[in-house]
């Protein structure tokens, strides 16, 4: 006679979001044993404490995680459970991409498609321009090319840039290449992420282009395919040409004003500028309650202001100890440059400061 204190196997299956017949099989493979079997009639029954168990071995099984590896999850300590799970979920991502790796080298062979090759260029070189533009993408399913980055190449250069509406982040290299081709695309940004490790262990990698991809060609750590985004790319040129003047240039070393934006946890960051430097406020206190830097300073005082997501990426991907800040108003972009580097470019939008924010900004202006 079953306890009443028991589910049958129908409402156990119910609750856990098992069916009957995989309580079945996790009980033959000793991984979810019943409480109790009725010795006459065979039915199953289970407690309430073994939910936890059997939801969590649901979810293991939902990952495409092996029996073997799941019995270890639900038999071991919380710290060796989550290591495993981790341990799990990265083979399944390195799977996916060799994979996929693989099915664009099969596609390519099966469609012959052919390649022109675009140019040649420093793997570690490349990896860094990528690395420092990807910072401003965004996944937005909606639209997926900010997402993505764009190859543009010409006689000696070859430019990359991102953008995810709020930062625009673009660098040029220049190549010695003679077999430079004139090519334009943009490229999945996940695809190209993949690739950086054994980009940056390639002396020298070459870029192929086709009319679905872009193949990374590495010697000897084979090659790399990477799809291109249908989608327009947003004309940054042409924003880039309608900027306003520049009315204040700041320049000012790199790392200290990374960590005056360290010691300043809040979601937007003001950047007061006089002729005496700069002083980086947030949105919680007054103007005493910032961080002073020593800045060379040329035009009129300016304060903007800007989300930390926005500026703190864009003056840590910068080139060299110190940064030019271009700055055209409190309404309008600004421009971050490695003062020693100017083939790095990041824009950065500013934002409107809280109303309470009015304790640095002693008109209430609008910005």
């Amino acid at each position: 006679m079953a306890d009443f204190g028991l589910m049958s196997i129908g409402s156990f299956a119910s609750r856990s979001g098992l069916t009957a017949s995989a309580l079945r099989f996790y009980a033959d493979a000793r991984l979810l044993l019943p409480a109790e079997v009725d010795p006459d009639s065979g039915y199953r029954f289970y407690g309430e404490d073994q939910l936890e168990r059997a939801v969590l071995l649901r979810q293991l099984r939902e990952i495409g995680m092996p029996l073997a590896t799941a019995k270890s999850v639900l038999d071991a300590g919380r710290n060796e459970a989550v290591r495993l799970v981790d341990q799990h979920v990265d083979a399944v991502v390195s799977g996916a991409t060799a994979a996929r790796q693989q099915a664009a080298v099969i596609k390519a062979a099966l469609a012959a498609e052919p390649a022109v090759v675009v140019v040649a260029l420093s793997g570690p070189v490349l990896a860094a321009a990528i690395e420092q533009v990807l910072t401003a993408t965004t996944d937005e399913p909606d639209i997926a090319v900010l997402g993505g980055v764009r190859f543009e190449s010409d006689t000696g250069a070859v430019t990359v840039t991102a953008t995810d509406r709020y930062r625009l982040s673009t660098r040029t290299l220049v190549t010695a290449d003679p077999t430079a081709a004139t090519w334009a695309a943009t490229v999945n940004g996940e695809d190209l992420r993949s690739c950086l490790g054994d980009l940056r262990r390639t002396p020298l990698a070459r870029i192929e282009a086709t009319e679905q991809g872009m193949w990374i060609r590495l010697p000897d750590r084979g090659d790399r395919h990477c799809r291109l985004l249908p989608e327009p790319f947003p004309d940054y040129r042409s924003m880039l040409d309608a900027l306003p003047a520049v009315t204040t240039r700041v320049e000012a070393s790199k790392s200290s004003l990374l960590r005056a934006l360290e010691e300043r946890p809040a979601d937007r960051v003001s950047m007061h500028v006089t002729e005496a430097g700069v002083t980086v406020l947030d949105n919680r206190g007054g103007p005493d309650t910032g961080v002073h830097l020593p800045a060379r300073v040329s035009g009129p005082s300016i304060e903007a202001w800007f989300e930390m997501t926005t500026l703190y990426p864009a003056i840590s991907t910068a080139i060299g100890a110190d940064v030019l800040l271009d700055l055209r108003g409190p309404a309008q972009p600004a421009t971050v440059r490695s003062a020693d580097h100017g083939d790095l470019t990041t824009l950065a939008m500013p934002t409107k400061p809280h109303p309470r924010d009015n304790t640095t900004n002693p008109k209430g202006k609008d910005t």
